[in-house]
C-alpha cells in the first residue's frame, strides 16, 4: 500500500503534544487515514502478540534458572513495532539496545537465536549471515555512535539503505547519545535515534533527567529535525518512522523520534518497581494498551473477533514451542567456542591458548 506522508507533520516548534492517529478506543483522529491497509496491520498485531508472549515465557524460563537477566518489551510493543515495519529489511539496518524483539524479529533473526542468547549460548550473539542487524546492546547508549559510523559508512559506499537505532530515556542522558547525534547532524548521517522514552532510566523517573519539555527538542541543536509520538499507537509510530526513513533516503539527514511510552513491569528480571513507585501511574496506561488499541480497530472493521484471536494465540504457541525446540536442539557450548567469532583469523596468541586448552581434561571432555 503506498502511504503519502504530504502534507509534512508539524515542526516540532509547533508540536509538542504527541503526534496521535488513533485513539485508545481504537477510532481514528478526526480526519486522520491509516498509514497501513488491514493485513500488513494484522501482521504487525500478530508480531505484537508474539512479543508479549516471548515475554511471559522469558520471565517465567529466567525465574526457573533456564534464562538469564530479561527485559520485556509489555507496553511498548506499538513503539517497536511500528517503527520496524517502516523499515525495509532487505536493505535497512537495526541497531537495538535490550528492549526490541520484534524489530530484530523483523529484521529476519530466529527466535531460537534470540532463545540462545538469553541462554548464555555463544551462538546466540552471533547475527546470521543477511540479517542487517547489529547484537543486543547492554551498555547503555554505546550503540549509538556505532549506528552513526554504520549509516555514514553506507552513505559513503552510496548505497540508500537507513538505519534505526533503539535507546531509551535514560540513554539519552549519556555522553554516547550525544556526541552520536553531534556527528550525525555534522554529516548528515542516514540515521533515526528512536528514542523510547518509558518514563524511567530504571528507578530514575525523566522528571529527574531533564527539564526540557520533551526529549525530542534536543534534535534542532544538533541541526535535525525532532519530532514527539504517541509510543502505543501503531499508526502514529509508523507514519513518524516512515516519514524520517523517507529524509534519510533523499539524504536529507537524521530525526529524533521520540516515542513516548510505557513499560508495564520492571526494568528487567532484576529490578523491583515497587520500591521506586513505578506501579503509581501504571493504571493509566495499561488503559492504553498499545495491544488492545489495534484488535479494536481492527474489531470494528470487522478484521479481528475472538475466534481469529485463539487462531492467532495457537500459531505463536507454535512457534515459541518451536523454536524453545530448535535452542534445545544446538549442542552445548564447548570450551573451545570462547574462540569463536572474536576475530576472521586467530591471532598467534589464541592459537597457543586454543592448543593449551584443547590439552585440558575438561575441555577433553566438552566442558
Amino acid at each position: 500500500m503506498s502511504v503519502s506522508l504530504t502534507p509534512q507533520f508539524p515542526s516540532l516548534a509547533q508540536r509538542i503534544t504527541p503526534l496521535q492517529l488513533l485513539r485508545p478506543d481504537g477510532t481514528l483522529v478526526g480526519g486522520a487515514e491509516a498509514p497501513l491497509d488491514d493485513v500488513r496491520l494484522q501482521d504487525a498485531l500478530r508480531l505484537m502478540m508474539l512479543s508479549r508472549a516471548v515475554d511471559d515465557k522469558g520471565v517465567s524460563l529466567q525465574r526457573q534458572g533456564r534464562f538469564g537477566t530479561f527485559s520485556t518489551v509489555k507496553g511498548q510493543e506499538a513503539s517497536v513495532v511500528g517503527s520496524a515495519v517502516a523499515l525495509d529489511p532487505s536493505r535497512d539496518w537495526v541497531v537495538p539496545q535490550y528492549r526490541e524483539l520484534p524489530a530484530l524479529l523483523r529484521q529476519g533473526l530466529p527466535l531460537e537465536h534470540f532463545i540462545l542468547y538469553y541462554q548464555g549460548h555463544p551462538a546466540g550473539g552471533r547475527i546470521p549471515e543477511g540479517v542487517r542487524l547489529l547484537p543486543i546492546q547492554i551498555s547503555i547508549a554505546a550503540q549509538l555512535p556505532h549506528a552513526v559510523g554504520l549509516a555514514w559508512g553506507l552513505a559513503l559506499q552510496g548505497s540508500d539503505a537507513v538505519v534505526l537505532a533503539y535507546f531509551g530515556d535514560g540513554a539519552s542522558s549519556e555522553g554516547d547519545f550525544h556526541e552520536a547525534c553531534n556527528l550525525a547532524g555534522v554529516v548528515r548521517a542516514p540515521v533515526i535515534f528512536f528514542l523510547q522514552n518509558n518514563g524511567w532510566a530504571i528507578s530514575t523517573p525523566r522528571s529527574r533527567q531533564s527539564s526540557a519539555r520533551t526529549l525530542a527538542e534536543r534534535a534542532p541543536g544538533y541541526g535535525f529535525d525532532g519530532v514527539v509520538v504517541d509510543g502505543n499507537d501503531l499508526f502514529a509510530v509508523y507514519a513518524a518512522t516512515s516519514q524520517a526513513v523517507e529524509r534519510a533516503r533523499a539524504g536529507r539527514g537524521p530525526t529524533l523520534i521520540e516515542s513516548q511510552t510505557y513499560r508495564f513491569g520492571a526494568h528487567n528480571t532484576a529490578d523491583d518497581p515497587t520500591r521506586y513507585g513505578h506501579g503509581d501511574t501504571l493504571s493509566g496506561w495499561i488503559e492504553r494498551d498499545p495491544v488492545t488499541r489495534v484488535q479494536r480497530y481492527l474489531a470494528a472493521r470487522g478484521q479481528w473477533s475472538d475466534e481469529i484471536e485463539v487462531q492467532v494465540r495457537h500459531g505463536i504457541a507454535a512457534t515459541i514451542d518451536g523454536a524453545l525446540a530448535a535452542a534445545r536442539s544446538v549442542p552445548p557450548p564447548a570450551a573451545a567456542d570462547l574462540f569463536t567469532h572474536t576475530y576472521a583469523e586467530l591471532t598467534p596468541r589464541q592459537v597457543r591458548q586454543l592448543r593449551q586448552l584443547s590439552t585440558t581434561p575438561a575441555a577433553a571432555e566438552g566442558r
